[in-house]
């Protein structure tokens, strides 16, 4: 290494960690607001077809690559162009269509395993993990009974996904038009309309799970009345507080 391209150097490997904080710090925010506008975009491709579909799943691939792009990796950019360029060739087939049946199906999916293996034996139950932190950031002890309650509600989360998933997925079977089976050429027992899939799939779910979670808030205000927090916004930020590392652990 030469005297006269080391300082050059060692700035820009400084740097390089300030970029990646600036990006993990860019990330999360622009990934909200790509994760609120998907299902307002995948409910306009269910009723209305045509530009939406394809608008819905160039915002999930941004989405799924928002990290990545914002940390200037070529190969992610290099995906998403092939991926843009794949919906432009399937725009106006009722593949697009197809594909969009299944993000509610994995995605409820997912978050049930989640919730479900967190129970297993030598794991710790993964609200019981959230809850812990949240107390533990405040010097707070967990008061009896809330690890059992935590354990409880997770299974509780975990049950509630995993009966999504499979609703979403037997209504992707049977929508008409636009549904697996009616798309393969067969017509389902008990025909749903496609814009009722479509109801439920990108918009209902999220009414439940957000019902589900107030409803269990409020409940728990009531049970456990000492807490570090007074209120939703309080326990908004709190929660948001615990830092990207901590979400990050809870995924592993």
């Amino acid at each position: 290494m030469s005297s006269r391209n080391a300082p050059a150097e060692v700035q820009a490997a400084v740097d390089a960690p300030a970029r990646g904080d600036r990006a993990a710090a860019l990330a999360l925010p622009v990934q909200v607001v790509l994760g609120v506008a998907y299902p307002f975009l995948a409910h306009m491709a269910g009723t209305r077809g045509g530009i939406w579909s394809a608008l819905a799943l160039a915002d999930l691939a941004l989405l799924l690559l928002a990290g990545p792009l914002l940390r200037r990796r070529w190969w992610a950019l290099g995906l998403l162009a092939m991926l843009l360029a794949g919906l432009d060739g399937l725009a106006g087939s009722v593949w697009l269509d197809l594909l969009l049946l299944a993000p509610p199906v994995l995605f409820t999916a997912w978050l049930a395993w989640w919730f479900a293996r967190s129970l297993r034996g030598g794991r710790t139950p993964l609200v019981t993990r959230i809850v812990s932190a949240l107390y533990a950031q405040s010097g707070w002890t967990l008061p009896e009974g809330l690890p059992a309650y935590a354990r409880g509600l997770t299974a509780a989360w975990a049950a509630l996904l995993a009966f999504l998933s499979v609703a979403n997925a037997a209504l992707a079977l049977c929508a008409v038009p636009g549904g697996v089976l009616y798309s393969l050429g067969f017509r389902p027992w008990v025909a749903v309309p496609h814009s009722a899939w479509s109801w439920f799939a990108n918009l209902l779910n999220y009414g439940l799970v957000g019902g589900f979670m107030l409803a269990e808030f409020q409940y728990r205000k009531r049970r456990f009345p000492q807490r570090p927090y007074r209120n939703g916004v309080e326990f908004a930020r709190r929660m948001a507080a615990l830092g990207p590392g901590f979400w990050r652990g809870l995924l592993r």
